[in-house]
């Protein structure tokens, strides 16, 4: 059972995306858009790597959005990311844990970037201990989705991909995922996940 964390275990940053743009006057959806062009190799890709610093990003961002038509500092967009855990999914992945070997995959910022969050640090600590194995897109240099970070998880785990489910809130991550031969669940909303992990694992979780 392999997981994604911002967006699968905590609530969809989209929202708080859509409230900025609104609040700030900017056309709709101009963060994901920026965050979607050339996605493989844009500033957020190089920060998710860690191969850029947090001035360097943030007036890559900012290039990159105001080609797309607005400009929108990088700086700004990080407070933005911070969602809210779902109890709903951390209490699934408690009962999962229990049945399954667990890891988490996730694309995240250098631990500096978003500055002191203490109190979010440690509740998102408490999750982290529910994985056998955690990948970091930060810490290893490379992120989702490269094959080779789902390849690295399933080394680790000493699982075989076709035994795997796989969850994530983005198309673009679940693809090679599902090329590998994992059982892919796309996360819209807590109860529509833990519907299709009960249909995947068999085990009652809601």
């Amino acid at each position: 059972m392999i997981f994604d964390f911002g967006g699968v275990l905590t609530s969809s940053p989209f929202e708080a995306f859509a409230r900025f743009e609104t609040e700030r006057g900017l056309p709709v959806d101009i963060i994901r858009r920026t965050n979607a062009a050339n996605h493989l190799e844009n500033a957020w890709a190089k920060f998710e790597r860690a191969e850029v610093d947090i001035e360097t990003f943030d007036q890559l961002f900012a290039a990159e959005s105001l080609a797309l038509g607005a400009e929108v500092r990088g700086r700004d967009v990080l407070p933005l990311l911070q969602g809210d855990l779902r109890p709903e999914m951390v209490a699934a992945l408690k009962r999962i844990k229990a049945e399954f070997k667990t890891g988490c995959i996730t694309n995240n910022l250098p631990a500096n970037a978003i500055g002191s969050m203490t109190g979010r640090s440690l509740y998102v600590a408490e999750v982290m201990v529910l994985f056998d194995h955690v990948i970091e897109s930060a810490k290893i240099g490379l992120r989702k989705p490269d094959p080779r970070i789902y390849q690295l998880m399933v080394e680790t785990l000493k699982v075989d991909p076709k035994n795997c489910v796989y969850l994530d809130d983005l198309g673009v991550n679940l693809k090679p995922a599902r090329d590998m031969g994992m059982t892919t669940i796309k996360v819209t909303t807590g109860t529509q996940a833990i519907a299709d992990l009960e249909a995947a694992t068999g085990l009652k979780l809601a």
